[in-house]
């Protein structure tokens, strides 16, 4: 257990990679409390793709076998579609060395990693809002002041508290993210056009939709992306109307316009860059996930990089000999990774969205060549990426 055993942690944020680094940390000898400002452990309803290295941190953290009780949807292979229907290149996934590639509900994932959390010993905070924290000193640890009153004092405090997180602004002053010029919706539907194991990607002028089943194929999830001139929020959680939706993706093919007839509540939100942080971590304070480093969706990894996070952390604080030093090497073993993946995904977007259509054309027509002429080529282009397992010291 090294360091950790009876080090007192809390982790700031009940979501994928806060409860990751609960049980991360539980699991090494470390008392954790997760301080959530909701009233309950949930999540608006959304799917997200669990791809090889993120199965392989659920693994470590002995929970990959509850992947598909909890309705998640193995993947077989990932479809990239004109706009107008026709299929540019199918790549399947059994060849893979590892075909450890999933669909799940978000609030399925949480739930699976909730109750691995206090299985391993974490308290759960419910409704507890922190407004502030103060690294540790000399003379004391850190301290996470509460919204409401009063204060909780830790040896570690980790803030997994997403884009706004308190604790990022305190390590790194405040940040002004740019506006990407694209917007996405998110929804999920029925499954009553029986959609199979498989990731469809539908590539148009200014705008893609992607979409994949979860619950057990019960339903699909649809994330919609279009390029757009200004917008002014950023978050997760307004609402918009299912109209707007199916105006943006009017000429697009019959089988999307089926889809997008079963939409009943969508949410929008826009899409924005943020630097990865400077600065991951204090004296006994540390961040991860989008705290730490936001990515674009294009690569579908903003939760796998939470929890390639959350273990990294707890493995560098258990083998070093202060929790500082511990917070230096994660620090120093996760940042060229992340600020990679975050790279490679805001550069994806534009692969799905060429407008003049020579180069549409001419774009296509070179995939659908590599994919019959060099497929192994196509298919292994991400190895870096999905076959990374940070479990292995990687």
């Amino acid at each position: 257990m090294g360091m950790l055993a009876g080090l007192r942690a809390i982790v700031i944020g009940g979501g994928i990679g806060g409860l990751a680094a609960a049980r991360a940390l539980a699991l090494r000898g470390a008392h954790v409390t997760v301080l959530e400002q909701a009233p309950e452990i949930a999540e608006v309803g959304a799917g997200l793709q669990v791809s090889p290295n993120a199965v392989a941190v659920l693994r470590g953290l002995g929970l990959d076998k509850r992947l598909e009780p909890a309705g998640a949807v193995r993947a077989e292979a990932v479809r990239l579609v004109d706009y107008r229907g026709s299929d540019v290149v199918r790549l399947g996934l059994g060849s893979l060395d590892n075909r450890d590639y999933f669909f799940i509900h978000r609030a399925d994932l949480i739930g699976l990693l909730e109750a691995g959390a206090r299985e391993a010993g974490v308290e759960l905070e419910l409704g507890a809002k922190v407004a502030r924290v103060e690294d540790g000193s000399d003379s004391g640890g850190p301290v996470a002041v509460l919204e409401q009153g009063g204060e909780r004092r830790a040896d570690l405090i980790v803030g997994a508290d997403g884009l706004h997180s308190v604790l990022r602004p305190a390590l790194n002053g405040a940040a002004t993210p740019f506006f990407t010029g694209q917007v996405a919706w998110r929804a999920v539907i029925p499954n009553s056009m029986a959609r199979g194991p498989e990731a469809m990607v539908h590539m148009g002028p200014g705008r893609h939709l992607v979409c994949y089943p979860i619950r057990g194929g019960a339903l699909v999830n649809l994330v919609a992306v279009q390029e757009r001139r200004g917008w002014i929020e950023e978050g997760w959680n307004r609402r918009d109307d299912p109209k707007a939706l199916r105006a943006a993706f009017a000429d697009f093919a019959p089988r999307v316009q089926e889809m997008l007839a079963r939409v009943e509540e969508v949410y929008l939100w826009g899409l924005f860059r943020h630097e990865v942080a400077a600065h991951w971590h204090g004296r006994a304070v540390a961040i991860l996930g989008d705290a730490a480093h936001p990515t674009l969706p294009f690569m579908a990894q903003g939760a796998a990089m939470a929890m390639e996070d959350a273990w990294v952390l707890a493995a560098s604080l258990s083998g070093a000999e202060s929790v500082e030093v511990g917070l230096r090497l994660y620090q120093a073993r996760r940042e060229r990774r992340a600020a990679r993946v975050i790279n490679t995904a805001t550069d994806n977007a534009w692969k799905y969205h060429l407008k003049f259509p020579p180069l549409r054309f001419a774009a296509h027509g070179v995939m659908r060549l590599g994919a019959r002429v060099f497929p192994e080529k196509m298919l292994h282009q991400f190895d870096w990426l999905y076959g990374h397992d940070v479990t292995r010291g990687d």
